[in-house]
């Protein structure tokens, strides 16, 4: 999957989650999940990294994956959408 990220987010991603957003590229998507929340069309995947569920916060732009965030997916958040 094709990504890109702000690199002052990334820094500010890694301080809070651990984890950089470039390894939003990794992820294997699961679960797709319309955010509608924003002005601008955003969107949830949740899926796997190194055997370990993520939430990654996206948006398209013109088909790449712009990451917002990348951190654990919560338990109750793979239940409900991962099934």
């Amino acid at each position: 999957m094709d990504v890109e990220f702000d690199p002052v987010k990334d820094a500010v991603n890694v301080a809070k989650h651990g984890i950089s957003l470039a390894r939003a590229s990794e992820l294997d998507v699961l679960a797709y999940v319309d955010d509608g929340r924003f002005d601008e069309p955003r969107f949830r995947l949740y899926g796997m990294i190194d055997g370990l569920a993520f939430c990654l916060a996206g948006t398209d732009r013109g088909g790449v994956i712009r990451v917002i965030s990348l951190r654990r997916a919560h338990a109750k958040e793979v239940k409900r959408h991962v099934g």
